[in-house]
């Protein structure tokens, strides 16, 4: 009778715990924190909805981490960083494992890459890439094939910083 009441005692807690985690990592997890300048105070947290208000790109590509062609969509990271006034020269993206790459803004054209919210009209999860990934229309020109470019596709992204 004591193991029964310890493991539902147990189970309770743990439920509990669970509980009042989810909302907040959901909640880093699906917010882009776009930071504008040097300071931290000036860092927008972009949710999905507000990423979706914006313009969006779709197109259809093969990847080198993905089967079969597969369509993206999302807000062109050039326009993205406009909306929000980042001036700088360079876009350092870091992903939920701290795992960061910097691209120069000269980088940044109007329609590539693309912060992809959606993979086949699926939102992402975590598992799958989400909750945001960098993707360029890799088929659409040979420009796009090489190991910078393939270095720049962060998947998981959840930080961007516009600095100097």
């Amino acid at each position: 009778m004591a193991r029964i009441h310890h493991s539902r005692t147990f189970a309770i807690v743990l439920a509990l715990l669970i509980g009042w985690q989810t909302p907040v990592f959901a909640q880093s997890v699906t917010d882009l924190q776009v930071t504008v300048s040097d300071s931290e105070s000036d860092t927008i947290s972009l949710s999905l909805a507000a990423l979706d208000a914006m313009a969006q790109e779709t197109f259809s590509t093969t990847t080198i981490w993905t089967e079969g062609e597969v369509t993206f969509s999302g807000v062109p990271l050039k326009a993205m960083l406009e909306s929000v006034d980042a001036a700088g020269s360079s876009v350092e993206m870091v992903a939920l494992n701290d795992y960061k790459v910097v691209m120069p803004m000269a980088e940044l054209e109007d329609n590539a890459p693309i912060v992809a919210t959606r993979m086949d009209g699926e939102t992402m999860s975590v598992r799958d890439k989400g909750p945001y990934w960098i993707v360029f229309p890799y088929d659409q020109n040979p420009k796009y094939q090489n190991e910078t470019i393939y270095s720049f596709s962060i998947w998981q992204l959840n930080r961007l910083k516009v600095v100097d």
